[in-house]
């Protein structure tokens, strides 16, 4: 069965995965650099409004230093009180100076300072008057010391009313630090829970799509690399099953070819026998003629027969153990012939790894047909043979009764002898390539056997590999 792994591949859906996380990301971290710079510059701008605030304050302390100061001595006229108000005009100059600067990105406020500045010095010319009027024994009129504290007020007023505005204006920024603050700790948190999220679901993806699929298909290797395994070494089994069945055809072959041998042997001399018993008949027939010998001519050749009687029974011996060997042979070529049948069916099971040893059981099945085939002939030889003998030993027995139906035993059975001969040598050639095509099997069962081990150490090491690509995963 095959499994369709996932419709993108890994080495898309990874890269794609984490792009898609670092975008996430990199949105999330210049939002966050947006905003720590919006908070940075809102607070540097809260800082820049407490420290206006403080320059203010510290103005409106000093004005009020300078107007105890010109108010004390009036009254008492005592010099100590007008250090304050000489320290407080030093130092006025001076927060004026860094208020200005702190001021001078706000046209208004700047313009609004300046005013308090002119006032400022207007103020304190007429304390300065009602100061030297004091000194000169003189007090300074209603209307002068009124005119320098309604100064002083106005402008406390108005530094009061800058005070105001620019605590509204921190309040607004101070709102707007909160704000920065509360947005990027939202971008940051949102920023890490949606990363976190697209990578869940990036994985998840990952695990569902295409790690379980390669997981199954891991297994199913593993299993079908396991009954590959299993299979090969029946068809190693099988093989070396098959190895012995031809080393024994092959043997029995060789005994074969040893008894044909025999028999070819014991059949040219039957036939010489019967020559020489032709020979001898056709003397005694002579000398009957010449000399009446007639009764001792016939004993000797009634021995004669027997003689070759008993020669033609071993032979029928001999060829009914050539039929039982060649049972026997036809026996094994139908177990090689179902070995090699089986060998092709395990082989097709196999697969690729199977298809070099289908040819070889193929051509296995080849040798056991063509071995089945020499059988048969050899039974086909060992039939006419024991006819032929049958044959022999009925004329040999009616040879006893006459001289001429002896003669003509004894011409048949040099006939049949050399049949016996010339099937004998038949035989002993087909046993031979026999012989030989059981050394072809021989030969084709090792390379079948060579072939399924190399064949069950690519599937160990397919199994192997399987294993390692599980881990992995």
């Amino acid at each position: 069965m095959q499994y369709k792994v996932a419709t993108m591949k890994l080495s898309k859906v990874v890269p794609l995965g984490f792009s898609a996380i670092i975008v996430v990301m990199a949105i999330n971290g210049v939002i966050s650099k947006l905003t720590v710079n919006s908070l940075v510059s809102t607070a540097s701008e809260v800082m820049h409004s407490y420290r206006v605030q403080t320059k203010l304050q510290e103005l409106e302390e000093t004005l009020v230093d300078i107007q105890l100061g010109e108010r004390g001595f009036i009254l008492t006229k005592n010099e100590d009180f007008l250090q304050p108000y000489r320290d407080a005009q030093k130092n006025l100059a001076n927060n004026f100076k860094e208020a200005k600067s702190l001021l001078k990105d706000d046209p208004v406020k700047s313009r609004a300072l300046e005013e308090i500045e002119e006032l400022s010095q207007q103020g304190i010319n007429t304390l300065t008057k009602n100061i030297a009027l004091t000194r000169a024994g003189k007090s300074p009129s209603q209307a002068n010391l009124l005119e320098g504290k309604r100064g002083l007020e106005i402008l406390r007023d108005r530094i009061n009313n800058m005070l105001q505005a620019e605590s509204d204006l921190l309040a607004k920024r101070q709102q707007s630090v909160r704000e920065a603050e509360e947005f990027s700790s939202f971008i940051t948190l949102g920023g890490t829970i949606l990363g976190t999220a697209l990578g869940f679901i990036i994985v998840s993806f990952v695990v569902r799509r295409i790690v379980k699929p390669i997981d199954e298909v891991t297994k199913i290797i593993t299993t079908s690399s396991t009954e590959i395994a299993a299979t090969v070494e029946q068809q190693e089994r099988t093989a070396s099953q098959q190895s012995v069945a031809v080393n024994q055809t092959t043997a029995t072959m060789h005994e074969l070819g040893a008894s044909s041998r025999a028999t070819a042997e014991q059949a040219e001399a039957a036939a010489a026998g019967a020559k020489q018993v032709l020979i001898l008949v056709d003397s005694d027939a002579e000398l009957n003629r010449q000399y009446g010998k007639y009764v001792a001519s016939e004993s000797s050749l009634r021995e004669r027969v027997r003689q070759i009687a008993r020669e033609i029974l071993r032979l029928s011996e001999q060829t009914n153990q050539i039929g039982t060997i060649s049972t026997l042979v036809s026996n094994l070529a139908n177990q090689t012939n179902m070995l090699a049948l089986n060998a092709a069916v395990e082989a097709v099971r196999a697969g690729e790894h199977g298809k070099g040893f289908a040819v070889v059981a193929a051509e296995i099945r080849k040798l056991a047909d063509e071995s089945h085939k020499s059988a048969e002939k050899i039974n086909s030889l060992v039939i006419e043979i024991q006819k032929a003998t049958n044959s022999t030993a009925k004329v040999t027995e009616e040879g006893t009764k006459t001289v001429e139906s002896i003669v003509e035993a004894i011409e048949n059975i040099a006939l049949n002898s050399q049949k016996i001969s010339l099937t004998a040598k038949e035989q002993a050639i087909a046993i031979q390539q026999v012989a030989q095509a059981m050394n072809t099997i021989e030969q084709g069962a090792l390379q079948t056997a060579s072939g399924i081990t190399q064949t069950k150490n690519g599937t160990h090491k397919l199994n192997e590999a399987a294993t390692t690509l599980k881990a992995v995963v």
